[in-house]
């Protein structure tokens, strides 16, 4: 088993290495080709067009690769479309307001990070959509009238602080109802009662450290269950116990490890790696390099499924957790093979480069926004979680 070889210390066989480097042209070409077309099979995903514009654009961030000023541009417009008349965004034009895409196009937006983009943004509309979907419990509905689950929190709570107008009575009853979703696994589930879930409990976390209360989390129970997510035989990350391992949660799992990290350094656990991250970084990098390229371009879930832009996405937003540890003052890299395969770093709670991360907050911080709730006041500062260079 090559994995194992690797896992002793030793390296990849040069053959194996200088294969999957000579990918990365086809990544390039995959991902450049799906800004400008895509084929009738992606028919299925009309309503998710800004999550396709975030996948594509965040994977050529992390892969260094930039992206044409008209083409840029093109998607600022296509995104300015997308946005709802009554504030955030839909899946498509002429949709109605959700905070999935809402949460896609403004990350996109971020990444592409000119006045362009920055300004297709109506953040007073944005912070009107945000009260239309909160509930007096302090959950989200994912649209008005729409389900609710731990994933709406996290996206109200990212885009709202990327753009400045987070609120302290706009998140009133959040930190609890998010704290309900922890449940005897020791991960969160999407809503309380239900089974602990890779996606949830990376929702759920990252929305509290926005929120500042990550603390209140119970988080050597949420550390024990997700460092147990990592598959002995692949070294990649299942999402739930009792399943097979999946690509894409390389990120929703392993990006917890780093908000875990800086948590629990809070708490003063003084035993904490200052080089490594609590998992095996090296078995995920050899999952993601070995097991989940396509030689014509893309990642994929596991070996026998097909490539497509979301398992790109965050098989390279894991693949760059796990290469990167730390902060600016602090940072220490773990690279498989050669130093082609190093990826740009990821901001682990919003999931963009940080520095994308860190001229947003600059931008919008120096921006208004009228409040239009009774008793709210002035936007908060974001956490040290949110700004940092790394959380």
């Amino acid at each position: 088993h090559k994995g194992e070889a690797l896992r002793d210390g030793s390296t990849a066989p040069q053959s194996i290495i200088i294969r999957k480097v000579d990918s990365i042209k086809q990544h390039y070409q995959y991902l450049k080709k799906g800004l400008r077309h895509l084929s009738d099979a992606y028919e299925c995903l009309d309503a998710s067009r800004p999550w396709l514009c975030f996948w594509i654009l965040h994977s050529l961030e992390l892969l260094e690769e930039p992206i044409p000023p008209a083409v840029a541009s093109d998607v600022c417009q296509f995104l300015a479309r997308c946005q709802s008349p009554t504030g955030g965004f839909a899946g498509g034009p002429g949709q109605h307001a959700h905070l999935a895409p809402t949460y896609a196009a403004v990350n996109a937006l971020c990444i592409i990070g000119t006045e362009e983009a920055y300004n297709v943004i109506d953040r007073q509309k944005l912070l009107d959509f945000l009260w239309s979907v909160k509930q007096p419990d302090g959950s989200f509905m994912m649209h008005v009238g729409g389900e609710v689950d731990v994933r709406s929190a996290y996206c109200a709570a990212s885009v709202a602080s990327l753009t400045y107008i987070l609120t302290p009575k706009l998140f009133e009853n959040t930190t609890n109802w998010i704290l309900s979703c922890q449940n005897w696994e020791g991960g969160l589930s999407g809503v309380p009662g239900l089974e602990a879930h890779g996606g949830y409990s990376f929702c759920g976390t990252a929305a509290l450290v926005i929120l500042g209360k990550e603390h209140m989390l119970d988080l050597k129970s949420l550390l024990r269950w997700v460092v147990s997510r990592q598959m002995r035989f692949e070294g990649g990350f299942q999402g739930r116990c009792n399943k097979l391992v999946d690509g894409c949660y390389s990120f929703w799992q392993a990006g917890l490890l780093p908000l875990l990290h800086r948590a629990l350094f809070k708490e003063g656990e003084s035993e904490l790696s200052q080089q490594r991250w609590l998992f095996e970084q090296q078995a995920l990098q050899e999952y993601i390099l070995l097991c989940c390229q396509s030689p014509t371009g893309g990642l994929l879930d596991k070996p026998g499924k097909s490539r497509d832009f979301y398992h790109t996405c965050y098989c390279l937003s894991g693949l760059s957790i796990a290469q990167h540890f730390g902060n600016m003052e602090l940072h220490h890299e773990t690279i498989l093979g050669k130093e082609e395969n190093r990826l740009a770093p990821t901001h682990p709670v919003y999931n963009i480069c940080p520095e994308k991360v860190a001229r947003a907050l600059r931008h919008f911080h120096r921006l208004s926004v009228t409040e239009t709730r009774p008793g709210d006041v002035t936007p908060s500062e974001p956490t040290a979680g949110s700004g940092d260079q790394q959380s």
